[in-house]
């Protein structure tokens, strides 16, 4: 096992997208954030199910950054519940991970 993560979440435009993956690598929180066009997702909201296209952010990141990364997403996020779930990264390659750690110094 890691102190790597990944964090999922997504937003309802590609401007905002790209507005908080960046300010989540310039604020060395993450070390790298994808941004997956066009997803489709369909969840209940407020008693009734919903269907709309967003863009996922696939968000690397470490498990001792989680807590500010979480709070920096939800201060920028425009969504009143966004989605901010993080998940293990057991394994990666070790010129991988040692980048990842250069990118988020502690």
């Amino acid at each position: 096992m890691t102190d790597k993560i990944v964090v999922l979440s997504t937003c309802d435009s590609e401007e905002e997208a790209r507005r908080i993956a960046r300010s989540l690598v310039e604020k060395r929180l993450a070390a790298c954030v994808n941004i997956a066009p066009q997803v489709r997702s369909i969840y209940r909201w407020q008693g009734a199910i919903e269907e709309s296209a967003e863009y996922l952010l696939v968000i690397k990141s470490r498990r001792d950054l989680f807590e500010r990364l979480r709070a920096a997403l939800e201060a920028m996020h425009s969504y009143d519940v966004p989605e901010a779930i993080a998940v293990a990264v057991v394994d990666g390659l070790p010129s991988y991970l040692e980048w990842m750690d250069r990118e988020m110094p502690e």
